[in-house]
């Protein structure tokens, strides 16, 4: 591979090191690997079968008795705003893989005209071995 190619292609994975994400980004991304996450999976699940004990065989104040109306609003809360945050997540990343890909498809059109040049050499340096060997045998 030549210096150029080289170069060019230290420059498209440097592109992506090197960009600026606004809070918005980050805040998205985050937030949809700590939903992802068993952590996040353990600790909801844990939290509302302690809602639901607490709620069925408490025997003080039951703050949102059977059938959970409080609780289905938090986690239809949770959903409206985690899912969007999701979304942007996925189209940051789908616009992440696109450059890659773009990336990949620039490298191998240059590798493939790279491979070409070197075909023609070997055609004719087999052209050279071939007068060679003829002159050998005369």
């Amino acid at each position: 591979m030549d210096a150029k190619l080289r170069r060019e292609v230290e420059e498209l994975l440097l592109q992506d090191e090197q960009e600026v994400r606004t809070f918005g980004q980050r805040s998205a991304e985050n937030i949809a690997e700590f939903v992802g996450s068993w952590k996040f999976i353990i600790g909801q699940s844990v939290l509302l079968s302690i809602w639901v004990i607490l709620n069925l065989v408490g025997m003080a104040f039951k703050w949102d008795p059977y059938p959970f109306i409080l609780m289905n609003l938090l986690l239809s809360l949770q959903a409206a705003y985690t899912a969007p945050m999701i979304l942007m997540s996925q189209n940051r990343q789908n616009e992440k893989d696109r450059r890659i890909l773009y990336g990949d498809y620039v490298l191998d059109k240059k590798m493939s005209k790279v491979v070409l040049e070197m075909a023609d050499q070997l055609d004719v340096h087999e052209v050279k071995l071939d007068e060679v060997k003829d002159a050998v045998k005369q």
